[in-house]
Order: C-alpha cells, then sequence, then structure tokens
C-alpha cells in the first residue's frame, strides 16, 4: 500500500502529498482471508476499514438467519470508523470476507485527530449533527415515555375509581345495615322468641342469604310489591323498607307464611326486619369483596405490566403479559370496541425482557384501537410457530395502512396522527425491541379491512442485552 494507490481512490480526492502520507503513517493495511471477520455488528466501530481489493459480504442476524445487506467490491468503499464521532457508535452489520483482498485499517482516534487537522470545520459539524440526532430522538422517546405513562396513570386511575367507590358505597350501606340487625336482634329478645323458634328463623335466613331471586327487573319489582302487600296485610310496618331486600335474596310469598308459622305473631315484624338486615349485610360484603377483589386485581396487573419486582431477562408467561396490557388499556377500549383472545393451549413460556415486550404490547395495541376511531373488534393472538418460535399478533378492523405508510411504519418520527398524539417512535421502539434485544421478526399485514402486527420471538433468548 502506498501513496500511488491511494491516490486513484476518489474517496482520498483533494489530499495532498503530505495528507496522503499521514494516512499512511496512521493506518495499517490488513490482508484479509476468506471467511474471515472482520468486524461484528452492535460491537464498538473503533476501526475505519477501506477496501483496497477484494469482496467483502455485509451480513446481519435477522431472527435465527444472517442475512447479507450487501457487498463491498469497490476499492474506496468504506465502513466502521463511527466512534471518531459518537462514543456509542457502533458496526451496524459485520463484516465477512468474500473475496480476499486487502483493506486499510485506521483507528477511530486516529480518524479523528487527522480530521481534525484536516477539517476542523468538518469535524465539528459531523458531530453536532450526530449529538443533535441523538439529543432529538432522546428527547423524542422520553416525551413519548411521558405520554403513555399520563395515559396509562389516567386509564389505572379511572379503572381504579369504580371498585373503589363502590367499596365506599358498601362500607356506608353496613354502618346502616349492621345497626338495623343489631335493633332487630333487640327487639327479637325483647319480644321473647324462643330458641327453637329463632333456630327455625336462621334456618329460614340461610335458604335465601347465599341465593338471588333470578327475576328480572320488571319480575323483581312484582315480587316486592308482593311481599310488601303481604306484610301490610299481616300487620309490618316499614314493609317498604324491608320487602326489596327480601325479594332481591329470593324470598316469596311461600317463605313468608312459613316464616310467619314459625315465629310468634308478636315477633313478626322484628324477625323480618332481622332477617332483611342480615340478607343486606351480607350482599354489602360481597360487594366490598368482589370490589377489593378488583382492585387486587389492578394492582396485580400493574405489577406483572411493569415488572417492577423481576430481573430483566426472566421466563416469562406471553399470555400473562398480554392481559396485563389489555387491563392496563382497558379506559382506552370504550363500549364500542370488542376485545377477542385467542391464545394457543400449552403455550411454552419464553426467555425474554418481559417488561420490554410489554411495552411492544402497548404500542401496538394503542395504534390498533386509535385506527378503529371507537368502534370494531380488536384481535389478540398468541401461538406456537416454527420449532423453538412463538408469534404473537395483535389485529383491528380499521381502515388499514396505505402501502406509502405501510412502507416507512418502522421508521424513527414517522406519524400519520395529528401534532400531539404521536411521536412516530411507537413502532420504530417496537421494532428494536423484537428485532435488536430479542432476535425476534416484527412484520405488517395491512388492506382495507384492517391491520395485523404479527411479532415472532425465539423461545430462548438470543438477542444482545
Amino acid at each position: 500500500m502506498d501513496r500511488a494507490e491511494l491516490r486513484d481512490l476518489a474517496l482520498f480526492d483533494g489530499l495532498d502529498d503530505a495528507r496522503l502520507d499521514a494516512l499512511l503513517s496512521a493506518a495499517t493495511e490488513h490482508r484479509a482471508r476468506r471467511g474471515e471477520i472482520l468486524f461484528t455488528e452492535g460491537r464498538p466501530a473503533d476501526n475505519w476499514w477501506v477496501l483496497l481489493e477484494g469482496t467483502i459480504a455485509l451480513v446481519r442476524q435477522v431472527g435465527t438467519e444472517r442475512s447479507v445487506l450487501g457487498y463491498m467490491t469497490t476499492p474506496g468503499q468504506w465502513a466502521g470508523g463511527f466512534a471518531a464521532w459518537d462514543e456509542s457508535g457502533v458496526y451496524f452489520a459485520s463484516g465477512r470476507v468474500e473475496n480476499p483482498g486487502r483493506l486499510l485499517k485506521l483507528d477511530a482516534g486516529d480518524l479523528r485527530r487527522l480530521a481534525e487537522e484536516w477539517f476542523p470545520f468538518g469535524v465539528h459539524f459531523i458531530e453536532g449533527f450526530v449529538n443533535t440526532v441523538r439529543r432529538i430522538e432522546s428527547t423524542a422517546r422520553q416525551r413519548e415515555a411521558l405520554v403513555a405513562l399520563g395515559t396509562l396513570s389516567a386509564g389505572l386511575a379511572h379503572e381504579l375509581n369504580n371498585p373503589a367507590s363502590a367499596a365506599t358505597r358498601a362500607a356506608d350501606g353496613l354502618e346502616d345495615s349492621t345497626t338495623n340487625l343489631l335493633d332487630a336482634l333487640s327487639r327479637l329478645a325483647s319480644a321473647g322468641i324462643s330458641a327453637e323458634a329463632f333456630r327455625a328463623l336462621n334456618d329460614l335466613r340461610l335458604r335465601i342469604s347465599d341465593g338471588e331471586s333470578g327475576l328480572g327487573a320488571l319480575a323483581l319489582s312484582d315480587r316486592e310489591d308482593e311481599l310488601s302487600d303481604w306484610m301490610l296485610d299481616h300487620g309490618v310496618e316499614e314493609s317498604w323498607r324491608i320487602a326489596p331486600s327480601l325479594a332481591a335474596a329470593g324470598a316469596d310469598l311461600a317463605w313468608c307464611e312459613e316464616l310467619a308459622n314459625s315465629v310468634p305473631p308478636t315477633s313478626l315484624t322484628p324477625a323480618l326486619e332481622w332477617v332483611s338486615a342480615a340478607v343486606a349485610t351480607g350482599g354489602l360484603l360481597t360487594e366490598v369483596k368482589e370490589a377489593t377483589g378488583r382492585i387486587s386485581a389492578l394492582v396485580s396487573a400493574v405489577r406483572s405490566y411493569s415488572q417492577m419486582d423481576r430481573a430483566s431477562l426472566q421466563t416469562t408467561d406471553l399470555v400473562e403479559g398480554l392481559e396485563s396490557t389489555l387491563v392496563m388499556m382497558g379506559h382506552k377500549l370504550g363500549s364500542g370496541i370488542e376485545v377477542t383472545r385467542h391464545y394457543a393451549p400449552g403455550l411454552p413460556p419464553i426467555e425474554a425482557m418481559a417488561g420490554e415486550l410489554n411495552q411492544v404490547w402497548t404500542n401496538l395495541v394503542d395504534n390498533a384501537i386509535d385506527a378503529m376511531e371507537g368502534s370494531g373488534t380488536l384481535a389478540v393472538s398468541a401461538r406456537s410457530d416454527a420449532v423453538g418460535w412463538v408469534a404473537v399478533e395483535i389485529s383491528d378492523t380499521g381502515g388499514g395502512m396505505p402501502p406509502e405508510v405501510q412502507a416507512h411504519a418502522f421508521e424513527p418520527f414517522y406519524t400519520t396522527k395529528d401534532v400531539g398524539k404521536g411521536t412516530g417512535l411507537g413502532l420504530d421502539i417496537s421494532r428494536r425491541i423484537i428485532v435488536e434485544r430479542h432476535s425476534g421478526e416484527i412484520t405488517i399485514d395491512s388492506g382495507s379491512t384492517g391491520t395485523t402486527v404479527r411479532v415472532r420471538l425465539p423461545i430462548r433468548h438470543v438477542g444482545r442485552t
């Protein structure tokens, strides 16, 4: 390798003899052997390679396959050296020697030094450009994360508010029902009810305490009127207060007659009041249990969604992650969107960064909901794919993506949403997580009847962490 050889390369047009000599002094000539890996995808690009002769294949890992993105065949083509401008610069593909040859190899630090000596403005321009792009992307990603967090927080608050309010109302009702229960019990004691009669009364209570009338709203209203009329005929005061809870629990006229025959006439009113209060108390306790259970389930979904108590790389259940995401996005579904689930039985767990996958599911579900504009069907499925792989599909019945949109869907900052509704990073982030972090695949199939995003993941993790 000499000055004359470099002079023949268009890459070095404009360099005088002194600069070519300086370049030759700092660089080395690397003789490449067939099959040799010169540089590796994802590793720091700390060397600059310039082809002098031979053929270099640029190879990238896609899923379980290594795909050739292109070839370096023309002398003067170069690769790497990005660390000269960016400390985080990495090789975008691996360089594999196809035909033996020679390359000029220059350390990124020397490339930086020579460039600063020869083109100080150019170096500052490139460095500023790289840093600006990185800063804009970082800011946009942070904004995307904050917007998503705010949306999820609002949705979670909405989801928690309903069971919390129900529990509060039930607790307030319990105060009244327990007071009525104790008052009725006191009046029963004052009426001198016998132990045998109280046991019969309690048996009648148990027959309806765990039951429901099973009647529709109109039939239940008629049942309340029947019980109220029966009570008025038997001298029971405030029948309007007692009849609703007994009717809702499944009491009928035959049950009332049996109760009347089981207790002394003087005990009928407090007996009915006691059973009514006991049934109401049981119903309110059930409401509290259901409401607090719903809150507990939401908290569990949040923990599963955020993976805040688990390691980054873990064995994870795909269905659990999808379901927790649907819970977190429930506030956006509304009443017009139907969710269908198709989970293959016996789906194996996979090794993955579960929190990152949940971010992908969130982006895909959010896009699907937006595409349907409040009405349609969201289909979520998970199944085994090829040997050692699983596939997740998220489909919507929206208007679909035009071909020109689909072609750019995974590009950063590309969005068709209105200003303020998206940064264009959702699918880019999803692609990075699936392809770069998990060595998986993500594709889009879209038409006039909707869009399906398909994600394929290896069961055993082979990505870079």
